[in-house]
């Protein structure tokens, strides 16, 4: 009888004890802290709202390219926060108007985030403020997704995820917009 009684005993304490790690698992605090860290808040702000683009997009960017480790490198050369490849981090420069761009300048946190927003404004302004669309391009390219809108007649209103051809693309449109809608949840508007 006692080994029942002890086995009653560990069970329930194991119960609580998920039921607690639950509990802090999905406590704001820890989903702040670990999982949906808010890391160069004013650079974001700064950046997002002078080229009018939503921080917590440019946020989940950021999350998704780097999870915010600003000296992030991809495999195919992206560097920094927003994954910005060194071709693209100069063609931003020469349209922003700095003579004095090295690709070692993607790593520093402010500039690679002034560029990214800058891109993504660029994009933004290209395909109509559509957010998928400008994601798109953003991970796949922007000639891939004005071939896309051509050859599949999607509209300026086009938002669904699951007609991105390429399954990279498809998955990484998601994974951003959900980290958006985390990040307002988790800091509001």
């Amino acid at each position: 009888m006692r080994i029942w009684t002890w086995l009653k005993v560990l069970i329930i304490g194991l119960l609580l004890a998920a039921i607690g790690i639950y509990a802090v698992f999905t406590s704001d605090w820890f989903q702040k802290k670990y999982m949906y860290p808010f890391l160069y808040q004013e650079a974001v702000y700064t950046y997002a709202l002078e080229r009018e683009l939503d921080p917590f997009l440019v946020t989940g960017v950021i999350r998704t390219e780097s999870k915010f480790i600003s000296e992030a490198r991809s495999p195919k050369g992206a560097l920094g926060l927003m994954q910005i490849m060194p071709e693209t981090g100069r063609w931003i420069a020469e349209q922003l108007g700095e003579t004095e761009y090295m690709t070692a300048d993607l790593i520093d946190p402010d500039r690679n985030i002034r560029f990214g927003s800058w891109y993504l404004a660029s994009l933004k302004k290209e395909f109509g403020g559509n957010e998928v669309l400008i994601l798109a391009a953003y991970n796949g390219g922007r000639g891939n997704v004005k071939q896309w809108i051509e050859r599949y007649g999607w509209s300026k209103d086009f938002n669904d995820i699951q007609q991105i051809p390429f399954k990279e693309t498809r998955e990484y449109v998601e994974k951003v917009m959900s980290s958006k809608k985390r990040y307002i949840e988790l800091y509001g508007r």
